[in-house]
């Protein structure tokens, strides 16, 4: 047993996220938990596991006794509805925040008398914060998800962590809140937006990807929608700091550390990425008529971005990313290795993929 690698328990393996990762984590033995394989030639032992069902509880506690993994990295989380399948909101928040309190509860069970797992790294959101920020917030700022169910479950979960993190007996709690995820492996709302991919479910919206057809990016009339800002952070730069922190030996002086995370430099204005991303504009009269062309596209099954996501595609949320510069040290750059303007700049990059379609039903994308 001395001699076998130390072992890795990563949910939600199949998604986006996870596929990045496993390639980082060659040194160790990774146990990958989805509903559905993940589609990779890396050595891996994967579990079906549905997390949005209380069995999981158990069936995740009896593995943890089993392999005595040293990291849990808890990435399953349904980011986009209809991309995923996962349509019905219960069923959605059984899987994002039940499902997350179940991880914890096994990893609170298998610690009771032996303290097996050393680390439990979860991946919140900038969403959590909430659409509209004063200037770079904190990770102490309050939290104010609204409107949105990836990112009210999201501070749910966020929640569940913060207040579950002192039973975990023994194990070290780190809470990331990643901004905007880009690269070119990425397809989420914002990126999308930006793409202009048809995603939605219709069998119009598939020929209209066959022919390669690029929907308009939207706003409403009045200058401040062009001046609003945002940070990304490139997918790998987050699977690099995942992998940090796996392989980090410093024990941490509290129990829960929470980090924000963004790319290096400064933030790009809407303007810019429209720039960046070569995007047709087309301006509404008022956010009311945003939100019904969003109700319409998505009603047709055209577009993957619910009206809901409206805040977050007006909203200006910046974070300060201080923390995490004095976390990694002298490693910053060699983990960040993309500033805010590259991350963005490579979902569009030559032979980047128009969309970067899924069938996982349970991701972190």
């Amino acid at each position: 047993m001395g001699s076998e690698k130390p072992c890795v328990i990563v949910t939600g393996i199949a998604g986006n996220l996870g596929l990045r990762l496993l390639p980082l984590l060659a040194d160790y033995q990774v146990i990958g938990v989805d509903l559905n394989a993940p589609q990779t030639s890396h050595p891996l032992r994967f579990l079906n596991m549905d997390l949005g069902l209380e069995e999981s509880c158990r069936e995740l506690f009896l593995l943890l006794r089993e392999v005595r993994p040293v990291v849990v990295i808890h990435l399953a989380f349904v980011l986009d509805p209809v991309r995923t399948g996962v349509l019905d909101l219960d069923r959605m928040w059984q899987i994002n925040v039940a499902g997350t309190a179940r991880v914890m509860e096994a990893i609170t069970e298998a610690n009771r008398d032996d303290a097996i797992v050393g680390k439990f790294i979860f991946p919140s959101s900038v969403s959590a914060y909430g659409p509209h920020l004063p200037e770079f917030v904190s990770e102490d700022f309050r939290l104010g998800a609204h409107t949105l169910p990836y990112a009210i479950h999201k501070m749910e979960a966020d929640r569940v962590v913060q207040g579950r993190a002192p039973a975990l007996r023994g194990c070290s709690v780190y809470m990331l809140r990643p901004h905007i995820f880009a690269g070119a492996s990425v397809d989420n709302y914002m990126v999308g937006a930006f793409r202009g991919t048809p995603n939605g479910r219709s069998q119009r919206a598939s020929k209209m990807r066959d022919r390669g057809k690029r929907l308009p990016c939207l706003l409403p009339y009045g200058s401040q929608y062009l001046e609003h800002r945002l940070q990304f952070v490139h997918v790998d730069d987050m699977a690099r700091l995942l992998a940090h922190i796996v392989r980090k030996t410093e024990p941490e002086s509290q129990r829960l550390t929470v980090l924000n995370v963004a790319g290096r430099g400064e933030p790009l204005t809407f303007e810019r990425c429209i720039e960046l991303a070569r995007a047709k504009l087309i301006r509404v009269p008022g956010q009311w008529a945003f939100r019904a062309v969003l109700q319409v596209m998505w009603k047709l099954g055209i577009s993957a971005i619910p009206p809901e996501a409206l805040p977050y595609i007006t909203g200006e949320y910046l974070m300060d990313t201080d923390r995490l510069r004095k976390f990694l040290g002298e490693d910053y750059e060699s983990v960040i290795r993309h500033t805010i303007a590259d991350a963005f700049a490579d979902c569009f990059a030559s032979g980047a993929p128009a969309t970067a379609r899924s069938s996982t039903a349970i991701q972190q994308a």
